[in-house]
C-alpha cells in the first residue's frame, strides 16, 4: 500500500509550486544557448551529472523535442531523473485521449536521464528496451504531470531504471523500466544540428 493522499490544499499547493518551479527553469534556459543539439565535445568531456546540471543552468542546450511535446527536466541527481510535462491538444489521439507516444516520451526521457547521471566523461547511452504500462487517462487541461526515473543497475554495457509518472494529487498515471546500451561517445555519434537534404536531380546527374 502507497502512502495517504494529499488533501485538496496540499496538492493545489504542489500544483503551484510545480508550474512555479518549471516557469522558473524555462525562463533560464530560455535565456540560454536554447533548444538544439549538444556540442558532442563538450558533452564528452563532462560526466552525465555535470553535464545535465549544467543544462539545468542554463549553459548547454536542451533537448528540442521538449519544446514540441511540452515536457523538459526538472532536477538531476545521482541515479535520479525527474521531468514535467503538461499534454495538451496538440498530444491527443484520433478519439481524443492523450497519446501513448506523450506517456513514453516523458518516462523515456527521465529513465535515460536518470542512467546518464551515473555515466563517466566520455560514455553514452541509449535505449535498447521500453516497458511501458498506462494506469490512468491523462487529460489535456492544463495540469503538469512528473516523471521520475530512478536507476537499477548500471552496468559497463547496459543499464537498467525505472520510473513513475504521478500528477500533483499523488496519483500513478502509468509506470516504465528500461534498458540502455552503454557506449564510448565518439565525434561520428554527433548529429547534425543541419536539416539533411537528398540531392537535386543536377546533383545527383553530375
Amino acid at each position: 500500500m502507497s502512502g495517504s493522499q494529499p488533501t485538496p490544499a496540499d496538492a493545489q499547493a504542489t500544483l503551484a509550486a510545480w508550474i512555479a518551479e518549471q516557469a522558473e527553469i524555462r525562463s533560464r534556459l530560455d535565456a540560454g544557448p536554447g533548444a538544439g543539439v549538444a556540442d558532442i565535445e563538450q558533452v564528452a568531456s563532462m560526466d552525465g551529472l555535470s553535464m545535465m546540471q549544467a543544462m539545468l543552468r542554463g549553459e548547454g542546450r536542451a533537448p528540442s523535442i521538449g519544446r514540441t511535446m511540452d515536457f523538459g527536466l526538472i532536477s538531476v541527481e545521482y541515479g535520479r531523473a525527474v521531468f514535467q510535462g503538461t499534454p495538451g491538444p496538440a498530444h491527443l489521439n484520433p478519439m481524443g485521449g492523450v497519446h501513448g507516444g506523450w506517456y513514453a516520451s516523458v518516462l523515456d526521457s527521465a529513465l535515460g536521464c536518470s542512467v546518464n547521471t551515473t555515466l563517466a566523461a566520455g560514455r553514452g547511452y541509449t535505449t535498447l528496451e521500453l516497458k511501458l504500462n498506462m494506469i490512468r487517462a491523462l487529460n489535456p487541461n492544463g495540469q503538469p504531470v512528473r516523471a521520475i526515473g530512478q536507476t537499477i543497475h548500471v552496468g559497463m554495457q547496459t543499464a537498467t531504471a525505472e520510473a513513475r509518472l504521478v500528477g500533483h494529487d499523488g496519483r500513478l498515471c502509468a509506470h516504465a523500466t528500461t534498458t540502455c546500451l552503454i557506449f564510448a561517445l565518439r565525434r561520428s555519434d554527433a548529429v547534425s544540428a543541419a536539416p539533411s537534404h537528398p540531392p537535386t536531380p543536377s546533383q545527383s546527374a553530375s
